[in-house]
């Protein structure tokens, strides 16, 4: 069975890995396993990668109580939330989508990721995801940290926009030690990644262009492959500490200039910001300090 597109091998057989995407790619199905489906009950969130009316890409973040991800069957899943009408993907999300979606669980160091199709409820107040894709990741550069509260009342700040970033912003990019990722392929197939390092690893390199290093991981580069093809991108930065996000949208370019690698690294993403979205402050889930992933460089 082919699981990878033009991109996906592309970059597989440049950095010489082909041969373990193979192999790897054999954990990825196209229904949902039960230790999957306990997985997804025990998050209280998720990240979205979608593509706008625009067609920019995006990634946002749905938080809500144990359960409010769940598996209806073996092909579909249900998310009892929907991004705020602040959100990019707010709209983008009112009508059927080709999305992706990571859980993940700094607790213990865990991912999984599904691919697929999302059609909102009737009302917009959540989706449901017919899965193409479904498998877990390894727990390299996963920052632990736990849970300090989820509150689900709280007030949401409306969100501010620009296109290029502020001097708060760029501290907080500074900071991270974690951010998600979404692209997608020619097609328009989105999916949701995970990117951990110790802070700094996000570089800013100007109030509009990002750039990170691409540390070894699966070997089957569905993220790079998708920008292989198709160069649009969105990221997501967490403030763990206040429930805030950031939202970037833009461009991005996979550079395989040795002298733009920190140690570690097999490639440099550059990243050309277009339009910024950012809810500063409160938010309904809050985590406490990092504990940064034994395995960065």
């Amino acid at each position: 069975m082919n699981y990878f597109h033009s991109g996906e091998v592309a970059v597989q057989q440049r950095t010489g890995q082909q041969h373990i995407a193979d192999r790897v790619g054999r954990m990825i199905r196209g229904d949902i396993p039960d230790v999957a489906a306990a997985f997804l009950a025990e998050q209280p969130m998720v990240v979205i990668a979608a593509a706008d009316d625009a067609e920019r890409v995006w990634a946002g973040e749905l938080v809500g109580p144990l359960g409010f991800v769940h598996a209806l069957d073996a092909e579909t899943i249900a998310v009892e939330a929907f991004p705020a009408a602040g959100d990019p993907l707010h709209r983008a999300l009112t009508r059927p989508a080709r999305i992706g979606m990571i859980a993940l669980q700094p607790q213990r160091r865990r991912r999984m990721r599904v691919n697929g199709f999302a059609v909102p409820t009737q009302w917009c107040d959540g989706l449901r995801i017919a899965v193409d894709q479904v498998y877990s990741n390894c727990p390299k550069y996963i920052s632990r940290r736990s849970i300090e509260s989820y509150r689900p009342g709280v007030d949401i700040p409306a969100p501010q926009y620009g296109t290029e970033l502020d001097a708060h912003q760029r501290e907080l990019i500074a900071a991270a030690d974690t951010f998600f990722v979404a692209t997608a392929d020619a097609d328009g197939n989105a999916d949701a990644s995970h990117r951990g390092g110790n802070p700094g690893f996000l570089q800013v390199l100007s109030s509009t262009r990002l750039r990170w290093p691409d540390y070894q991981g699966n070997s089957m580069f569905m993220t790079l492959g998708n920008i292989a093809v198709n160069p649009r991108c969105g990221i997501l930065i967490p403030d763990w500490s206040t429930g805030g996000t950031l939202q970037l949208t833009g461009a991005a370019e996979l550079v395989w200039n040795a002298e733009t690698f920190t140690v570690g690294a097999q490639c440099s993403i550059d990243f050309t910001i277009t339009d910024v979205v950012e809810v500063r402050g409160s938010g309904p889930l809050r985590w406490g300090p990092a504990e940064l992933s034994p395995t960065n460089p």
